[in-house]
């Protein structure tokens, strides 16, 4: 065994137990983290029953209330079809209130919830229990009595039941639900803990393979290069280095000669033996290393770069090209002074008449040229990132101006139908039957109020995406739309379609031109002072265009790239009209002069692949 490890090359033993080592400290290193995940992974699994427990239990909660309203909006229902629709909804929400109840306390493999054994959870659930059982008795005897008669009235007793328990057991329910919560975060921390735990035992060994493992390997690589030039310099004899020196130099310049056009050529050039050592050196290629003279006996990697990375790449290099082959080489190198230079270098390998191999490097200083390179890279690469940031902008305005949009219409429906289904809900509640005066005054007022709201209900739907945008397309919304507002404001809005063919397009870009004409639309409506608009869709391959005039008092369009970028009373505004239109790469145009009406014209330019199909 000993002779066998004798006859192995010292570079080959020493890359043998470098590997052994790196091999082992990586095993530790993976076998740290699958250990790591397999505890975390499990932890997680005992505990992936906790969020469907606190979601059940709080849902009870939203049950139990939900069907104390419905019995006491049953108890003011006199109309035999509305209480068919709160019973039916009442017997649904029982039953599954039922069946959680009994999945929580007792668990139940159709909620898959296991087994809950904590004695406090328990004890709780023995609590709430009589008051379930009574608000179900309660709501089980008013579905009886309906049952029997569906204009029976809803027993006091039954309801005073469910409002009596109905607090006790939303008390019980939140404390359950506490309960859960504490038991979950309690889990938390100690999985916290022992991720804390993992951690640790990672530094650990992280720090016991740097001591143990990578400190002695360094050393060891050290001794070794350390024997490998003690056994090189013991290996020659002083007089035939002296010997050897004088006849290198003389062949060398005899080569020197022989190649002279071209050194006239390349102003840094330098000759080496094969083994790396330098026979000469030209005097600008040691001032550009930052060296004042020649260095002797040194090889020419350590001569070109103090880098140890690029030292060994070097000698690779030198050792490949000891064939009869001219290599080209482009190598970033750093000096002795600490710069950073660029040399485009050509490798040319020379035959003596000793038959020995000596090698000729010519080199050429490219470092401005490398540099430029890197600032065209960055300015590319600043460019990327300013586009990109530029759609990320759009992106975020075309949000807000979504978000305005929302807001607007919970405005429209708060200040307008709100309001009006308030005022009908007093003026039923204030009618006087015995009165039949008042009374009849009051029905008629409550049927104008009710076309009203009807009116107002109608106006607040249409502003949402309509039906026939996704179904049939751009061009039977926009008539839709038109239709609708002329109903609906009583002014002269008409569609004018001049395309035979209804033909689809990309989903993205039929949404934004039915936005941006619904806004041109209302505009024209709410702020022009027009009576008469006329919507005209034309479609002339590549060219979808959408025009939409009116006869309002129009305003000066030179003022437009002052006006501000949101308005919250005019929708998405102007400015998010224009961000819809860019997004889809259309062309926005808006054309006004004062007292003469305005004009806005939509052109989105389609491809092939976006005409999904067309129909007569």
């Amino acid at each position: 065994m000993d002779h066998d490890e004798r006859n192995i090359p010292l570079d080959t033993a020493t890359f043998i137990r470098i590997r052994k080592w790196y091999l082992l400290a990586l095993a530790a290193i993976a076998l740290t983290v699958i250990i790591a995940q397999v505890l975390i992974q499990l932890h997680l699994k005992a505990q992936s029953g906790d969020s469907q427990l606190i979601n059940i239990a709080g849902r009870q909660r939203a049950f139990s209330q939900k069907l104390t309203k419905e019995t006491l909006l049953l108890k003011e229902m006199t109309n035999a079809k509305d209480k068919e629709l709160v019973l039916s909804e009442i017997v649904k929400t029982l039953e599954i209130w039922k069946e959680s109840h009994k999945g929580l306390h007792l668990s139940d493999a159709s909620f898959n919830l296991p087994y809950e054994d904590d004695p406090k959870v328990q004890s709780l659930f023995k609590e709430l229990d009589p008051h379930h059982s009574a608000m179900v008795d309660a709501i089980e005897h008013v579905l009886l009595t309906h049952q029997q008669d569906i204009n029976a009235p809803v027993d006091q007793a039954d309801l005073d039941a469910l409002l009596n328990n109905e607090r006790q057991f939303l008390n019980i329910m939140d404390q359950i639900v506490n309960e859960y919560d504490a038991r979950s975060n309690e889990q938390l921390q100690k999985l916290k803990r022992k991720e804390y735990w993992l951690l640790a035992f990672s530094l650990l060994i992280l720090l016991l393979e740097i001591f143990v493992i990578f400190r002695p390997l360094s050393i060891q690589i050290k001794n070794t290069i350390g024997h490998l030039i003690g056994k090189d310099a013991e290996s020659k004899n002083q007089l035939e280095k002296i010997q050897s020196l004088y006849d290198e130099k003389e062949r060398s310049l005899k080569e020197l000669q022989e190649l002279n056009f071209v050194i006239d050529n390349a102003a840094l050039f330098a000759s080496i033996r094969k083994d790396g050592s330098i026979v000469f050196i030209s005097k600008k290629f040691l001032d550009l290393l930052g060296h004042t003279s020649t260095p002797v006996n040194k090889p020419i990697s350590e001569i070109l770069t103090i880098e140890e990375g690029q030292q060994s790449y070097l000698k690779e290099v030198l050792k490949i090209n000891r064939k009869n082959i001219i290599r080209n080489e482009e190598l970033q190198v750093v000096t002795t002074n600490g710069s950073t230079l660029w040399l485009d270098m050509s490798i040319v390998p020379m035959h003596q008449s000793s038959l020995e191999q000596d090698i000729l490097i010519l080199c050429s200083d490219i470092t401005e040229r490398k540099e430029n390179q890197l600032k065209v890279q960055e300015l590319t690469k600043q460019n990327f990132e300013e586009r990109m940031q530029q759609k990320k902008l759009q992106a975020s305005q075309i949000v807000e101006g979504q978000e305005e949009e929302r807001k607007r219409i919970a405005k429209d429906i708060h200040d307008g139908i709100g309001q009006m289904l308030t005022a009908l809900k007093f003026n039923i509640e204030s009618i006087d039957i015995e009165d039949k005066e008042k009374t009849r005054e009051k029905i008629a007022y409550l049927k104008s109020l009710t076309s009203d709201l009807i009116k107002g209900v109608r106006t607040a739907t249409f502003n949402l995406t309509p039906p026939e945008l996704g179904d049939h397309g751009i061009f039977p919304a926009l008539q839709k739309m038109t239709a609708e507002l002329s109903k609906l404001t009583g002014k002269s809005v008409l569609f004018k379609n001049k395309t035979d063919a209804n033909i689809r397009f990309d989903s993205l870009a039929e949404t934004n031109i039915y936005r941006v004409t619904q806004e041109a639309v209302n505009n024209a409506i709410k702020y022009a002072e027009s009576n008469y608009i006329l919507v005209t869709l034309n479609y002339s391959y590549p060219i979808l265009s959408v025009v939409i005039d009116d006869d309002g008092k129009g305003f000066d369009d030179t003022l437009l790239a002052q006006l501000p970028k949101n308005n919250s009373e005019g929708g998405m505004g102007l400015f998010f009209m224009k961000e819809r239109i860019d997004y889809i790469n259309g062309r926005l145009f808006i054309n006004s002069e004062i007292g003469r009406g305005t004009r806005v014209t939509i052109n989105y330019k389609t491809e092939e692949n976006n005409i999904l199909h067309g129909t007569e």
